[in-house]
Parts: C-alpha cells; structure tokens; sequence
C-alpha cells in the first residue's frame, strides 16, 4: 500500500551543488520504491532559529518540497539516509491526504416535459 506523502528538506549550497543534493535524494527515493510526483524549490529564505549540523552553524537555508507516493516503510530509512547526508539541514516527511477525484458521469439529460409542466403551473 502506497500513501502519499511531502518529504521537505533545506540546505545551503551552491547551485552546482543544490542540484546534486536533490539529484541523490530523489534517486535514493526511486531506488526505495517511492514515485516522485512533483519536485518544488520554495526558494532561499532565514532559517525560523539558528541550526548546528554536521559541526557548522547554519542561519539560511534553501528549501524544497518533494512530493510523492511510497510505502510507509519508506520513512525510517530515508530520515536515516538523509540525517547522514552533511549537505541536508533538516529533513521531514508530512503524510498528506489525496484528494479524490470524481468521476464525471456525462451528462445528464433534462425532461423536458416535466419542464414545461412545472413552467405552466
């Protein structure tokens, strides 16, 4: 069973080296069976409060949204993966709910009669 989930990781690197950081991270997804829906970058921006990672303190920070389905088992080894990663800042997996989307049943035809009914009463 697959759930669909938003995986939001920042860092600050380079963009040589951004693009490196998200190349390895969807790829460790794919090879764990994940489908990437949509890959977001939500731009640079302050950090909420100064984070100490792998012996340096970061105050900014490159954020991206990466939206996509994959088993639930997923999680634990990618939070692993990327907690060892010395490019990522902080890592989090929100589950996130489909939406379902109805099917369109064509249209439906109109009595005219009982139409013309009602408009004489």
């Amino acid at each position: 069973i697959c759930v669909h989930f938003l995986l939001s990781i920042f860092f600050f690197l380079l963009k040589p080296e951004t693009a490196a950081v998200l190349k390895r991270t969807v790829e460790a997804l794919m090879e764990r069976g994940a489908i990437v829906r949509n890959l977001e970058n939500l731009g640079e921006r302050s950090l909420p409060y100064k984070i100490s990672k792998h012996k340096e303190r970061h105050r900014r920070g490159g954020y991206f949204l990466i939206d996509l389905e994959a088993p639930p088992s997923i999680v634990s080894t990618m939070m692993d993966h990327l907690g060892r990663d010395i490019d990522v800042i902080r890592r989090g997996f929100i589950k996130h709910p489909v939406s379902k989307t109805e099917e369109c049943s064509g249209i439906i035809p109109v009595n005219y009669e009982d139409k013309l009914i009602a408009k004489k009463k």
